[in-house]
């Protein structure tokens, strides 16, 4: 008897590929590419640990309300992946890919369409993606890391051009530096090297499930869910 997966034995998979090659090839069809591999483990590392931010302390909160329910503690964790936690990677890579069709369609180039999506943007009052940090100013370390390892493995293309056209015009269009984030490397590299762009949101989602997995365990021995659920309390002014 034999288990096949995505064409493949899996007895054979077992022992040989590792769990990033696995994800690669159960997500799309084949192995990854050498460069596919090398930016979705360095993302992965990027993005993995962010400290106490709200999804994880949904997480710890909700072990603390069931210390039997692993699972559902990390769900609520995971559940948090939206436009302003984990979810911003995704909503970069759409408006990266939107205005390389916009460029290529107009004839203009990266710095005109940048400035141009970038003040739509502004002109609607919404954020744009992938930029702007509360911690890291004014240079967000993990997206300066992947981007210079796309330019030392000679991988940025057009994702990577692009997203520095807008780091380039942001300043000006909103009148104050912003941060270009690890959420806005993210889909730059990953895009040049050949991801799908609906599988972005995957790559945080991941990465943060391992993060999370080790904050429920901290909270074994340190446990934070009851004494955040307190200092929330505290922090509102009920009427």
């Amino acid at each position: 008897m034999s288990i096949t997966v995505r064409g493949r034995d899996l007895t054979q998979l077992i022992g040989t590929m590792s769990f990033t090659d696995y994800f690669v090839l159960l997500l799309m069809g084949r192995p990854p590419t050498d460069d596919e591999r090398f930016f979705l483990d360095a993302c992965l590392v990027a993005i993995a640990e962010h400290g106490l931010v709200p999804n994880v302390q949904a997480a710890r909160m909700t072990l603390a309300a069931d210390p039997d329910a692993l699972q559902a503690a990390v769900a609520a964790g995971i559940l948090g992946c939206g436009s302003v936690v984990l979810g911003t990677s995704e909503l970069a890579g759409r408006m990266l890919d939107a205005a390389i069709a916009r460029m290529r369609e107009s004839g203009r180039d990266e710095a005109a369409t940048a400035r141009e999506i970038a003040l739509e943007y502004r002109e609607r009052r919404a954020p744009l993606p992938g930029f702007g940090h509360p911690l890291h100013k004014p240079l967000d370390p993990r997206a300066q890391r992947l981007l210079a390892l796309a330019d030392e493995r000679g991988t940025a293309g057009p994702h990577v051009r692009m997203m520095r056209a807008f780091e380039a015009v942001v300043a000006d269009v909103w009148g104050k530096p912003l941060t270009l984030n690890v959420s806005a490397a993210i889909p730059a590299v990953m895009l040049d090297v050949g991801f799908p762009l609906e599988a972005l949101k995957g790559i945080p989602i991941l990465a943060r499930t391992a993060s999370l997995l080790a904050h429920l365990r901290e909270d074994g021995t340190q446990p934070l869910g009851f004494y955040l659920a307190d200092h929330a309390a505290e922090a509102v002014n009920f009427v």
